[in-house]
């Protein structure tokens, strides 16, 4: 299937900002609802925001929707989470999948990428 490989994430201040990127192998999931998903060790992995095939409709948790956007280019398989302002409760390593609602349909994860927001 198409595999999915984050990138973007680093070490910011608080009150910074980073964009996450989320590359597919392939176009077979250009028409598939996109969805981020944040982990810390040793809590559950959390949903965070979801972009449909056409980047006309999105959904963000509340914890973060006036802080991060997501967006896609379907010409570059890419999605993307914008984050701004960022928090140290925002430190978690993060992951894209694709979705349906704000639930992940693949069963295996790729790596992801680590954000860490120092204090």
């Amino acid at each position: 299937q198409v595999q999915l490989v984050e990138s973007g994430g680093g070490l910011v201040q608080t009150g910074g900002s980073l964009r996450l990127s989320c590359a597919a192998s392939g176009r077979t999931f250009s028409r598939a609802t996109m969805g981020w998903f944040r982990q810390v060790p040793g809590k559950e992995r959390e949903f965070v925001a979801s972009i449909n095939w056409s980047g006309s409709s999105t959904t963000i948790r509340n914890s973060v929707k006036d802080r991060f956007n997501i967006s896609r280019d379907n010409a570059k398989n890419t999605v993307y989470l914008e984050m701004n302002s960022l928090k140290p409760e925002d430190t978690a390593v993060y992951y894209c999948n694709v979705v349906t609602g704000t639930t992940p349909l693949f069963r295996s994860w790729g790596q992801g990428t680590q954000v860490t927001v120092s204090s």
